[in-house]
Order: C-alpha cells, then structure tokens, then sequence
C-alpha cells in the first residue's frame, strides 16, 4: 500500500517530487506520512482526489509559517506542499493574479519595481499568499484597506473532493472561511506604493493610557494607514501611527499628531522592530481578542485581572483587534477558565477571543481556534 501510494503521488508530481516525509515535516508535532508537491492547479486538485479516494487525512503547507496553529490533527498522512504553485500574472491593471505559494515578499518586491504593491503586511515574515488567505492573516495596514479577503477579487482552490473550482463571491469576499480544500492562485487588488511614509510614536504604559492616546489620533482625522500598540506586560509600550502620502502632507500631519502627544512624541522614517509582528512564539499560549476598539480598554484589564498580572499583547488598537501572551506553565483547564472569562466581558461588546497557539501538547487538550475563527 505505501509504495503504491507514493507511485500515484509521483505520477502527479513527477520524480522527486512527491516522498516519504522525513522528521520535519510535522504538523502539531505529529509526522506525516508523505509530502507531495504539485506544480499546477489541476495536480493540486489530483493529489487531493487521490486522497480522497484512499480516506487519507491532508494538511496544505506553504511556508510552514502558521502550520501549527489550531488544534493539532487526530491523523495526518499526506502534507501537500505549495513551494511550486509560484508566480505572479496579470499584473498590469489594480489587481494581480499570483499562485497560492508565492511568499508574499516576493511579491511585493516585484510589484515594487512598478511603483505598486499589495496592501497586506502579514506579520509572518515568511507567509505565502495561501497561508495568509487561509488564515486571513491581517497586519497592520488592515487598519486603511482591509483585510486580505477583504482584497481578493477571486480565487482558484482545489476541492477536498478534487476539483478544481473558482469563487468570485461578492464585493471582494469569495467565501475564502467556506472553502474546503486548498486555494490554488487568488486576484488580489493591487495599490501605488505612497510616495512618502512616516511612523509616530509615544511611550505608554496601561491601557487606559492606550486609549488616550488612540482617541487623540482619531480625532485628528489623520486618515492614518495604521495604529498600533505595544504592551509587553508590566514594561513600558508603544503606540505608534503610520502615515502615508506625498511628502508635504505626510510632514503636516505628523507634525499635528506630535503636537497633539506632546514632547516625548518620536517620529521616524522606518516602523519600531516590533511592528507588524506577533508577540507570541511556538512555546507561548496566544489568544486574538477583537472587539470594538473603545471597548479594547476594558477587555485588556479584565484579562489582566484573570490572569493575575499584565499580560504581553501587541495589535492593531485602531481596529480593537489583537494577540496576548497569557503566562507560560497555565494547566489547559486554566486556560480555558481565562478564555472562558474573557469570553463574558466580551458578550455585551459584541467581540470574541480564540486560542490561535499553543505548544503541541497543550492544545490538544484546548478549544482552539479553526481557520473560519478568524475572518
């Protein structure tokens, strides 16, 4: 059976490109039984049929970046590997059509050679255009243009079943959390880069002094492209605005919002390390908290009341959308008490919390949260 297995991959594939896995490839920390890597949409949509017709478990991998999020499969026999669904067409107008594995840096730095771009900052470094739409992995300029799926005009994905199908949906959302399979290639719209970008800073250190500071920006009506915040537990933080634009209104408008925070106000040409990354890594228990941002104040210390202390988050406060660290060594029913409290204070502020991390071991005991949680 394994070897005529790994015939039928190989047919698909071609030589060499379909194996037995080898230690790393891992998803949860369970090993999979082997990697298949096609080149195409319609051997995509073969490998999955010929999974589908031996009742194989499958888990799609682009860059690996994300693939330990959720809960950790009960069987995993077959990891389709996106590194040759590569390239980028079609992109002379507003949009792009660009192959599900493609690192979205690689994009970028394509498209900048035209003067344009994608509006997306996924705050893994390394994310493919599939992971980051299977996810809907938003960084911080979904604060001005949305999130990724917000931004897809269209999307070719391989049915679990093994066809290959097209989804334009409507107003720029084909259904991305309803698909059931892997996406193949996606039309992503396309943005001028800004012909100028400056970050604004100001040191804070609760979250209420988050909120001041945010409530200031807003009432600018700076049209900012992001607003940001850092909170690394009982240290000091940052909130920190991007402004894009020509030059001269770019000045303008910062000079304003450091007016409007004062002396110690820093204003730079580059982002602070910590932008448009997660404060969480593979060992760390991160939860997402979105809500209203007003409301952002409130949730952050009832989750520092649960918890006991301040808790590491990092997110996009203008948009009430971000990720905690929760203290290392919690029991899995200890989590689930915090999430589950967090969960009543969100209930009269219409938001929600998932678990979207948690070493191998505890999340199999989590509810933690599936791709569709996060659109």
């Amino acid at each position: 059976m394994p070897d005529s297995l790994l015939d039928a991959l190989v047919d698909i594939c071609g030589p060499d490109l379909a194996r037995q896995a080898r230690s790393v490839d891992q998803v949860g920390g369970r090993r999979a039984g082997f990697v298949a890597v096609p080149a195409t949409g319609p051997a995509a949509a073969a490998t999955l049929r010929l999974a589908a017709e031996r009742g194989l478990s499958v888990r799609a991998r682009g860059s690996g970046s994300k693939i330990d999020w959720g809960r950790p499969p009960a069987g995993l026999d077959l990891i389709l590997d996106t590194g040759r669904l590569n390239g980028m067409w079609s992109h002379h107008g507003t949009s792009a059509v660009v192959a599900a594995g493609t690192p979205v840096a690689a994009v970028q730095a394509a498209l900048a050679l035209r003067g344009r771009r994608l509006a997306v900052d996924p705050p893994s470094p390394r994310a493919t255009v599939g992971g980051m739409l299977a996810v809907n992995e938003s960084g911080p300029l979904a604060h001005r243009f949305g999130s990724p799926a917000t931004q897809t005009e269209s999307l070719r994905y391989a049915e679990a079943s093994g066809d290959e199908l097209e989804s334009d949906g409507e107003d720029g959302r084909p259904g991305i959390a309803e698909i059931d399979g892997v996406i193949t290639s996606a039309t992503l719209r396309v943005h001028p880069l800004p012909a100028d970008r400056r970050w604004v800073g100001c040191s804070v250190t609760t979250p209420a002094g988050v909120a001041e500071l945010v409530d200031q920006a807003v009432a600018l009506d700076l049209d900012p492209s992001a607003i940001e915040v850092d909170l690394p537990g009982a240290a000091e933080g940052t909130v920190a605005v991007l402004l894009e634009g020509e030059a001269p209104a770019v000045d303008g408008r910062s000079a304003r919002l450091a007016r409007a925070w004062g002396a110690a106000t820093v204003l730079a040409p580059e982002g602070p390390r910590w932008w448009g990354r997660y404060p969480f890594g593979a060992q760390d228990v991160a939860v997402r908290i979105s809500v209203r941002p007003e409301a952002l104040q409130s949730v952050t210390y009832a989750l520092r009341d649960l918890c006991g202390a301040p808790v590491p988050l990092r997110g996009s406060a203008g948009l009430g959308t971000v990720h905690a660290v929760l203290p290392a060594g919690l029991p899995a029913r200890r989590v689930t008490d915090i999430v589950g409290g967090v969960e009543q204070v969100l209930l009269a502020r219409g938001g929600k919390v998932v678990v979207v991390s948690a070493p191998p071991a505890l999340a199999s005991e989590l509810e933690m949260a599936e791709p569709r949680d996060l659109f």
